[in-house]
């Protein structure tokens, strides 16, 4: 579709705001002006009748009405200020995983061994890379999928991080000879009872062995990995994961019964418990 940009975006953000909130179909839209028109907001403002030809405009418009995430539709995730290659199959980083990688960050030394269980996109991996000085970091998942777009994530923006094929579930200690001053996980952790409670863009889109859990056993990935760190973790060292909010009181009992003390839950910028983080108790040792 050749038009002005600004007929461009209030096309895109009409369309969007069929099934968005305004708000945030006017975000799909100055994402998808920026990604696939290479169009930024300032330059919106400033040259708004500027002719402009987007490829494919009417799939791009289609995919949105089909609820297709803005990520999947450009390919593109912006986390920690750098923008991550995405597709279906790899979950789609959020901005709450960017407060637990500040925190993370703020909490440790230069130098620091770190362990990224659940890598996904190597979106925490990567952002850990860069903020911590002269961090060694490694990032692991089972999907194959998720490896080879970290791994071109990776090579553009951290290639010094690490990343392994290994099972969450499993011990997965055998896979390094590493011990680690970190920790970190945003493994799956909905209900899969709480499916019915979000949108079809996740729902239909997002990989559901990224995101879902049994009912009953919701903290499974997260015993697991406690579990594992155990015997990984440097007598100083911490666990950080995401979790859910639901969940912030069994996570504090399940990481205590796991010999792990110093436990701290962080809320998110919503106000949610979002974030915990523990170290193995001296006793445990």
């Amino acid at each position: 579709m050749r038009s002005s940009r600004r007929e461009i975006f209030n096309t895109l953000c009409s369309v969007a705001a069929e099934i968005y909130p305004a708000e945030e179909a006017r975000q799909i839209a100055e994402l998808i002006l920026e990604q696939c028109g290479g169009v930024t907001r300032n330059q919106l403002l400033v040259e708004p009748n500027v002719e402009l030809d987007i490829p494919n405009f009417d799939t791009i418009l289609s995919d949105i009405r089909r609820w297709r995430p803005v990520q999947y539709i450009t390919g593109k995730a912006t986390f920690a200020d750098i923008d991550l290659e995405v597709s279906e199959g790899v979950l789609v980083p959020r901005p709450e995983t960017e407060e637990l990688v500040m925190r993370v960050a703020a909490e440790v030394s230069a130098g620091a061994t770190i362990l990224d269980v659940c890598t996904g996109s190597g979106c925490i991996a990567i952002a850990l890379a860069r903020c911590v000085k002269d961090s060694r970091v490694w990032g692991l998942d089972l999907s194959r999928e998720c490896l080879n777009i970290a791994r071109l994530n990776g090579e553009r923006y951290a290639p010094d991080v690490q990343f392994v094929e290994g099972d969450a579930l499993s011990d997965f200690s055998q896979l390094f000879d590493e011990k680690f001053d970190v920790i970190v996980s945003n493994p799956p952790y909905i209900p899969v009872s709480d499916m019915s409670l979000m949108r079809p863009n996740v729902t239909e889109y997002e990989p559901h062995m990224a995101l879902f859990v049994p009912d009953d056993d919701p903290l499974k990935f997260y015993r697991a990995i406690a579990c594992t760190a155990h015997q990984m973790l440097k007598a100083e060292g911490r666990l950080y994961f995401e979790i859910y909010e639901m969940l912030a009181c069994e996570m504090c009992d399940m990481l205590r019964a796991e010999g792990y003390d110093d436990v701290v839950l962080i809320e998110d910028f919503r106000g949610k418990p979002r974030m915990i983080c523990a170290k193995v108790s001296s006793i445990a040792r």
